[in-house]
């Protein structure tokens, strides 16, 4: 599979095209991890991509505090407003933040026992407001962050 910049964001309107609108949720958690999830031919490609991104030096070309991260993609309206970022983590938790519109996380699991958040492979939704310290346990993991409108504010946990 091609991984470049403009390849990935095609396929990420493949995500964000059926949710667009919807309220970030457990209802939408669940239809997430029915129709894209780990068995899901959209889930293989996401990960398949964003492991080639990474190995090709597009992706998670930042790092720091031993976090690899970057932001994908910024708020686009051909992705229905949303910015997408990925990080590469390895059992450890990352910087404290609020989700003022929410988050879709896609978890990727690169080592089988690796979760995010206390979840493996799938789908999780923060809704709005929320907030949290990511956290890696049990191995390495890509996680893949859909932001409404890029919003994101780093705080003390």
């Amino acid at each position: 599979m091609s991984s470049t910049p403009a390849a990935f964001h095609d396929l990420m309107r493949r995500i964000t095209a059926p949710i667009a609108g919807q309220p970030l949720d457990d209802t939408l958690q669940a239809r997430l991890n029915q129709e894209a999830g780990p068995d899901s031919v959209l889930y293989q490609d996401v990960f398949a991509a964003c492991r080639q991104g990474v190995a090709d030096g597009w992706m998670c070309n930042r790092e720091g505090a031993g976090i690899r991260y970057g932001r994908v993609i910024k708020p686009d309206s051909g992705l229905d407003g949303f910015s997408v970022d990925v990080v590469d983590m390895t059992s450890l938790a990352g910087p404290h933040h609020a989700h003022p519109q929410g988050e879709i996380d896609l978890i990727m699991p690169l080592d089988d026992t690796a979760q995010f958040d206390g979840h493996g492979a799938g789908w999780l939704v923060y809704g709005p407001g929320s907030a949290h310290r990511p956290t890696v346990t049990g191995g390495q993991a890509l996680v893949l962050y859909l932001l409404p409108n890029g919003a994101i504010e780093f705080t003390a946990a």
